[in-house]
């Protein structure tokens, strides 16, 4: 099965607006996606900077980016890249 990349943006403003709770994401996998899931704080993800983005918090899930995430918004889209 194919790894699924998490990368969670934990610049001072995704930070404050929520990702610090997504940085809790193993913690909610099964153990099946546990095997599969890559998971990684990064510094920043600049996409802040660009209002085509969206707003804070940032994650990118392989190559696509969720803005506003929230950890049962992660949590949900890991399962369905997991299904295909």
């Amino acid at each position: 099965m194919k790894k699924i990349k998490v990368s969670i943006c934990t610049g001072t403003a995704c930070f404050v607006m929520g990702a610090s709770e997504i940085m809790l994401l193993e913690d909610e996998l099964t153990p099946e996606l546990k095997e599969i899931v890559e998971i990684e704080g990064v510094t920043c993800l600049e996409l802040c900077k660009n209002s085509e983005y969206g707003k804070a918090p940032f994650v990118k899930i392989n190559d696509e980016v969720v803005s506003q995430a929230t950890l049962p918004l992660v949590l949900e889209k890991i399962r369905q890249l997991a299904e295909q």
